[in-house]
């Protein structure tokens, strides 16, 4: 059968070093084909060539057997390819429905009928997201619908998901599965690239691994179990570092109470939510996207304003805070790490070690006001060696970047400020199993340091791994709490949507 699309003896270097090198990959008619390998491996790389972001330095790109130049995103929606980004490219300042049907020929569109049709549209793929919003007002997981949507609605005959489901919750996420079922059953042809090797061995025919932009394997998923994806993609087995059974580890004692909040309420997000998180402790928040979880951690860490009136008191050490900015709130040792890093994380024209040093100054970590070349560079070199930050060097433009190498800046940036109070939003989404393990034991070390740790994650085998005590949101307020090893996954769920 000839390939659908196919990529023959791809190369694409930066300057001078290659992302992607000699990798030959293959789509058949109507089928899911998974794209797995590291942080940097180059998978976002190969399916950027195929998508027309980039050129390849060296190699050919073929489609039903034709040889085919694609030198723009358009350039390939022209031939049926369609891509869906791990970081999204909506016009934030566009409705969903304006952004859904940005791309059609008509000169005008009638606000009314778009509406209409784009309500139409995402409910037709279950989706619940209003047409009418500002993309700019959505959360990172609606954002995603909304790319999945713009994606499908082009008809395309290739469709490539970079990371589709990280922000998507456990119901939403099923519904993406039917999707891709149901597109597979029209003859559509899908690469899924994904960190869940579970996602990728349920859903995927073939599953193509790279390594360092080099191709390690292909093969027909029911000839692969997660163990033998993990060596391949990593050289060795993280079985035991990954998510193991919860309930034989220790939970660690709640020391002085760091963070008190009573009745918190901002809109109609959150209302009159209570919680605590103590010193040495993991604190992980589980709940459904538009639960308030986020909003509440922006809250108080300055991100956002809870209402003027009725908005409830935030205790810091005991003393009562109120944050309007950001500023005072990392001067008092709060730091949020965001869930969204190419909006809020990081400053994408800079280099990895002025992004890192810009956090010391922000925090008062600098030995002096102005800025040091020589402890730039001591101290982005600390950070990138702690945290395994795979790039040229440090003078390379975070941009440039993988998305779990950028989102290893992004806590960098964060706990070179030395806080005493660290709220991690989503810490491992677009980030590959090695990493994942890096990530929860610097996560670990933070708490057993002292250091009070909460931990807002919408994957559930994460928020029972490491948390020492298990918060649950539901509808703009926290309404259980469980002791990290006398939960389970259904219990966790079911106080979630009940």
């Amino acid at each position: 059968m000839t390939p659908l699309l196919e990529l023959r003896n791809g190369t694409k270097a930066y300057r001078g070093v290659p992302a992607v090198s000699d990798v030959t990959f293959t789509l058949e008619p109507g089928e899911v084909h998974a794209l797995l390998g590291e942080n940097g491996a180059g998978k976002s790389t190969l399916t950027k060539m195929l998508a027309g972001v980039v050129a390849p330095t060296s190699g050919e790109i073929f489609l039903a057997g034709q040889k085919v130049t694609l030198t723009t995103p358009s350039d390939a929606l022209a031939h049926g390819i369609a891509m869906v980004y791990q970081e999204t490219s909506l016009v934030p300042s566009l409705t969903v429905a304006q952004n859904i049907y940005l791309s059609d020929d008509r000169t005008f569109h009638r606000l009314r009928g778009l509406y209409i049709a784009g309500q139409q549209f995402l409910q037709s793929l279950n989706f619940n997201v209003d047409p009418t919003a500002l993309v700019e007002a959505l959360g990172a997981g609606q954002k995603q619908m909304v790319e999945i949507a713009r994606a499908v609605h082009h008809n395309a005959k290739v469709i490539i998901f970079d990371e589709p489901t990280a922000t998507l919750t456990p119901e939403e996420k099923y519904q993406f599965f039917a999707l891709v079922e149901r597109l597979r059953d029209r003859g559509v042809s899908i690469i899924f690239i994904s960190h869940a090797l579970e996602e990728a061995l349920e859903i995927s025919d073939r599953v193509t691994i790279l390594r360092d932009g080099q191709h390690v394997l292909t093969a027909r998923t029911a000839e692969l179990d997660r163990e033998k994806i993990v060596r391949a993609m990593v050289g060795r087995s993280l079985t035991d570092q990954l998510y193991g059974d919860s309930h034989d580890r220790k939970v660690r004692s709640a020391g002085r109470k760091v963070l008190s909040v009573q009745n918190l309420s901002m809109g109609k997000i959150v209302r009159n939510t209570s919680f605590s998180v103590f010193s040495g402790q993991v604190t992980g928040v589980f709940g459904l996207i538009g639960s308030g979880r986020t909003e509440a951690a922006k809250v108080v860490s300055g991100v956002m304003k809870r209402d003027v009136f009725h908005g409830g008191q935030v205790r810091l050490d005991g003393r009562p805070v109120r944050y309007r900015v950001p500023r005072p709130a990392v001067r008092d040792g709060i730091i949020y790490v965001t869930e969204d890093r190419k909006l809020e994380g990081f400053f994408e024209t800079m280099s990895i070690a002025e992004n890192i040093y810009m956090g010391a100054m922000a925090g008062g970590q600098t030995k002096s006001a102005t800025i040091s070349m020589g402890e730039m560079r001591r101290i982005a070199t600390e950070w990138t060696e702690a945290l395994s930050v795979r790039a040229i060097n440090n003078d390379a433009r975070v941009i440039e970047l993988s998305g779990g190498n950028q989102q290893k800046v992004v806590v960098a940036k964060a706990l070179v400020q030395k806080p005493k109070l660290v709220i991690f939003d989503e810490p491992t989404r677009g980030v590959d199993v090695g990493a994942i393990a890096e990530i929860h034991q610097l996560i670990n070390r933070l708490a057993d340091d002292g250091v009070a740790v909460m931990v807002i994650s919408s994957y559930l085998p994460e928020i029972l791994h490491i948390s020492d005590r298990i918060l649950v949101c539901r509808q703009g307020r926290i309404v259980e709490e469980f002791v990290g090893t006398q939960a389970d996954e259904e219990t966790i769920m079911y106080a979630a949507v009940h």
